[in-house]
């Protein structure tokens, strides 16, 4: 069967260049509990339901050694839901202003959409998140067919693949091989994998690379092509069938369908230009 869904996440992937709106939040929700995170490790659960990835977070070793000290005890599950409720504070305060879409994001859309595929989406947000976020994207051009949030689905996010099938199912879809799932975190690719769909990274303004709009323009054209190479090779190391700079390349490949199964064969060079 050829493929006829793409499921696409949303922070860092078709809007958020940089997927900087949670990272933001996380940083400032645990700076009130005195608790010092590196970007670095902030990033890493990202994709996941948010309270999950509080739960990530909380569960790394020199998190654990600074909660220790400040409170005498480990952290309990009252603490998750405090860290949530600042996490939310911060969030929704500039969630609008930084859910623009990504450069590329309308243009892409508009030549996947005329080549006939459905368009779904899934996240790591709530959907009360999903719906500041959903309108900012809308106002400026890009809507999916379908979108669902991990509450909708028994709040099993990534890297669970229940997302990806509520959007199958609303699609009709008849095979896994119908569908593609493109996100910009190792989340999304688990997610992806685990549904047994083939699973798209990419790298430009992903959460992944860590890099805002502004530092990313910044670098000259050999430091971008070496920061893209470096971010595909990870998510490669993590599963991905295949890397994208952005989704302008997604659509190029999107129609040629030889080319769709060459990858799903692994007959495609990975290598991001």
């Amino acid at each position: 069967m050829s493929v006829n869904t793409i499921i696409l996440d949303w922070a860092g992937t078709t809007v958020d260049f940089g997927c900087m709106a949670p990272v933001e939040a996380f940083k400032k929700a645990f700076d009130n509990k005195n608790i010092q995170l590196t970007y670095d490790e902030i990033r890493q659960p990202m994709g996941m339901l948010k309270i999950d990835h509080i739960k990530q977070l909380l569960s790394l070793e020199q998190v654990k050694e600074q909660w220790l000290k400040l409170h005498g005890r480990a952290s309990e599950e009252e603490d998750v839901y405090a860290i949530y409720q600042d996490f939310e504070k911060y969030l929704f305060a500039d969630l609008a202003e930084n859910s623009h879409l990504k450069p590329e994001t309308k243009q892409a859309m508009k030549k996947i959409k005329q080549l006939g595929y459905n368009i779904g989406s899934t996240t790591g947000y709530t959907k009360e998140m999903m719906a500041i976020v959903f309108e900012t994207a809308k106002k400026e051009g890009y809507h999916p067919d379908y979108v669902v949030t991990p509450d909708e689905v028994g709040s099993l996010g990534r890297p669970f693949p229940y997302m990806i099938f509520e959007n199958m199912r609303h699609f009709q879809n008849l095979s896994l091989e119908e569908v593609i799932k493109v996100g910009d975190t190792i989340s999304d690719i688990k997610e992806g994998k685990n549904a047994g769909v083939l699973s798209i990274a990419v790298t430009e303004g992903s959460s992944e690379m860590g890099l805002s709009l502004a530092e990313y323009k910044s670098l000259s054209k050999e430091e971008m092509d070496q920061r893209n190479q470096q971010t595909a090779e990870k998510f490669y190391q993590h599963g991905a069938d295949f890397c994208v700079k952005n989704l302008l390349e997604l659509a190029e490949i999107l129609q040629e369908h030889s080319k769709i199964q060459r990858i799903r064969e692994n007959k495609i060079e990975v290598a991001v230009n």
